[in-house]
C-alpha cells in the first residue's frame, strides 16, 4: 500500500502522489517533534511530508519490496524514520508506544499495478498473483479453486459486479478445461463472457480484478483491524486521518468513527450496565478531492478523508465489523 495510489486496476501510469495530502496535513496540525505512524509506507509520499514538517515517524508496510525501496529515506532521516516490514493491523504493536497521529492511505499501490510480475493489472500480462506481501494464496489460486458460488459472493460484495454469477459460472467451465494463470487471459475470458458496449467507461474485467485484490489481500479485515489498532495506539488528543478510495472502505471507516465518537448504550430490556464512552471526537465531514488535484492526478477523483480526534476514554472491547459473506482466504488453495 502507498500514498497516492487508487484501486483502479487499469490506471494509468504510476504516478507516485499523495492524495490529499496538504488536507492530511492541516488536519494533523502542528508536526515538530510528534510520533506518527504511517499504516501504509509505499512509495514514501506521507511519510516524507510528514518529516519534512517536523515528525517522527514509524512508517509500515506489507510489502517487502516497498521497505527495500525506502532503506535510503530511512538511512537520511537522522533518526526519525523507523520501517517496519508488517501488517498495519498491527499497528499499535508495530509502533511501540502511544503516537499523536496516525495516517492510513487504503487500496493498492501504484508500483504494485505497474509492476507486471505482481499480477495487479491486466494493462501487463503478468502471473494472476495479486499478492501485497508475497505469500499466502494467489488470485489464481482463488480463480481456480474457489467454489462458483464463492466467487460470485467475492465479485458481488468485493467488486459491486452486477454480473458476478455470470462469471463465476463461465470461470467455473473455463478452468475445467485449462486453468487461469495470468492477467490477460482472465481478462479476455471476462471480456468474451461480457462483450464492452461502446458506452461502457470500463472494462468488463475492472471489478471482478478489484474483488479479487481486496479479497487476496483481505483489505477489509485488515482496515477493521487497523482502525481497532489506531484506537489502541493514539494517545489523548491523536488524530486519526483516513484516506480511502473505495465505498466499501469508506462505509467501514464512516460506520467505526460513528460508532466510536457516541456513548454505548445499553438495551431497555437489560439491567442496566456503565455505557462506554466515546473513543474519538471531533469527527470531521468527509473531504474529496478540488477538481484541479484530480486533473492533476486522475486517481484522486474517487478519494475520501475521514478525520477524528482520539478522547482519554480506554479504548473499546467490541469488533464492530462482520464479513459473514465472505468465504475464508486462508482455506483457499489447501492440499493442492
Amino acid at each position: 500500500m502507498m500514498a497516492g495510489h487508487g484501486s483502479d486496476p487499469v490506471g494509468g501510469p504510476a504516478r507516485h502522489i499523495p492524495v490529499l495530502l496538504a488536507e492530511v496535513l492541516a488536519a494533523l496540525g502542528g508536526l515538530s517533534g510528534k510520533s506518527v505512524v504511517d499504516g501504509t509506507f509505499g512509495a514514501g509520499g506521507y511519510t516524507r511530508a510528514l518529516l519534512d514538517a517536523g515528525a517522527r515517524v514509524v512508517a509500515i508496510d506489507r510489502d517487502p519490496d516497498a521497505i527495500a525501496s525506502g532503506r535510503t529515506l530511512e538511512t537520511g532521516s537522522g533518526g526519525r524514520l523507523r520501517l517496519v516490514h508488517g501488517h498495519f493491523s498491527e499497528l499499535d504493536i508495530l509502533a511501540g508506544e502511544t503516537v499523536d497521529a496516525v495516517v492510513l492511505d487504503i487500496g493498492v499501490s501504484s508500483m504494485q499495478i505497474d509492476e507486471a510480475a505482481r499480477g495487479f493489472s491486466f494493462r501487463f500480462d503478468g502471473p494472476l498473483d495479486m499478492r501485497m506481501a508475497k505469500a499466502g494464496p494467489t488470485a489464481a489460486d482463488v480463480v481456480n479453486m474457489a467454489k462458483a458460488g464463492d466467487l460470485a459472493r467475492i465479485f458481488s460484495f468485493l467488486g459491486e459486479e452486477r454480473h458476478a454469477g455470470r462469471i463465476a459460472r463461465m470461470i467455473e467451465r473455463r478452468r475445467a478445461e485449462r486453468p487461469f494463470a495470468t492477467t490477460r487471459d482472465l481478462a479476455n475470458a471476462i471480456e468474451a463472457a461480457l462483450p464492452r458496449k461502446p458506452n461502457d467507461k470500463i472494462h468488463p474485467a475492472t471489478r471482478v480484478f478489484q474483488a479479487l485484490r481486496i479479497f487476496v489481500n483481505d483489505e477489509l479485515g485488515e482496515l477493521g483491524e487497523a482502525l481497532l489498532a489506531a484506537e489502541r495506539a493514539l494517545r489523548p488528543g491523536g488524530v486519526l486521518a483516513v484516506v480511502s478510495f473505495h465505498s466499501l472502505e469508506d462505509r467501514m471507516v464512516k460506520q467505526f468513527l460513528s460508532d466510536r465518537s457516541r456513548a454505548a448504550s445499553g438495551s431497555r430490556h437489560l439491567p442496566q450496565t456503565s455505557s462506554a464512552a466515546p473513543t474519538f471526537v471531533d469527527v470531521a465531514k468527509p473531504v474529496a478531492a478540488s477538481e484541479a488535484e484530480c486533473a492533476a492526478n486522475p486517481r484522486a477523483r474517487s478519494a475520501k478523508l475521514r478525520t477524528a480526534r482520539r478522547t482519554p476514554a480506554a479504548a473499546h472491547d467490541d469488533h464492530p465489523f462482520v464479513f459473514a459473506r465472505l468465504p475464508d482466504i486462508s482455506a483457499i488453495g489447501k492440499g493442492r
